[in-house]
């Protein structure tokens, strides 16, 4: 069976109140207490989203986020009571697409999983033309599809808000997009932290740029936003 969100978290009373909670807007939503239990859940069913805890009683959602990130990329939003930044950087770092401190409200929570689930059918919806624009000049082409890039023909696999990130820069190219901006179009919000979105942005230059610290295409425009600066002979390419 298929669910738009499965949540892991060892509290088992907020989970379950959560998930009936999203029941109500019709987000389809079942919960687990335990990482063991979610690759459990994982074997049987699938969901479009995940919502994971740091602390389980079985060990640390940190590690849980790892080992999805070997064999999924769908999006895996962290909520927790750690408030630390250093809890928060670590989370993006080793693959989260957010961090949602507790206590949360739950009509914020909804209205960022929707955001996310949105993204989830766009991408679904497009993966027919997966071909569609693949001849281009650009270095650099989007695929949908498999929420990746290719650069200079070498695909390079994204997680889920790197590619996010990535398709909302690649869409205002060669102009530069402000923070909040790509916070509203991205997460969702406008009220995240640099720190979320700094991660994102040296990810994906590790991932993209021949030298990191030295960014070629995905340009700071200090004090402002980001550019990713294009060769402008090229009209890019979605695929």
């Amino acid at each position: 069976m298929h669910y738009n969100c499965l949540i892991v978290d060892d509290e088992e009373a907020l989970a379950g109140m959560t998930a009936e909670y999203f029941r109500m807007f019709d987000v389809s939503t079942e919960y687990v207490t335990s990482g063991e239990g979610c690759f459990a859940f994982l074997k049987e069913h699938t969901a479009d989203l995940i919502l994971l805890d740091i602390n389980l009683g079985d060990g640390s959602g940190f590690d849980v986020c790892k080992r999805l990130r070997e064999e999924a990329q769908l999006p895996i939003l962290f909520i927790s009571a750690r408030q630390s930044d250093d809890d928060v950087l670590v989370a993006l770092s080793i693959g989260g697409d957010d961090y949602i401190k507790k206590p949360y409200s739950l009509s914020v929570l909804l209205a960022k999983v929707k955001v996310n689930l949105k993204r989830v059918e766009q991408l679904k919806a497009t993966g027919s033309s997966r071909d569609a624009g693949s001849s281009s000049l650009s270095p650099l082409v989007l695929d949908e599809a498999t929420m990746s890039a290719v650069l200079n023909g070498k695909r390079i696999a994204l997680k889920a808000k790197e590619f996010a990130l990535l398709q909302c820069l690649y869409q205002h190219r060669n102009t530069i997009v402000k923070k909040d901006q790509l916070f509203e179009e991205v997460w969702g919000d406008t009220f995240f932290s640099d720190g979320t979105l700094n991660v994102h942005v040296r990810k994906l230059r590790e991932k993209l740029e021949e030298d990191p610290n030295n960014p070629k295409m995905l340009k700071t425009v200090w004090g402002t936003g980001y550019m990713l600066e294009l060769a402008s002979g090229g009209n890019g390419g979605q695929a």
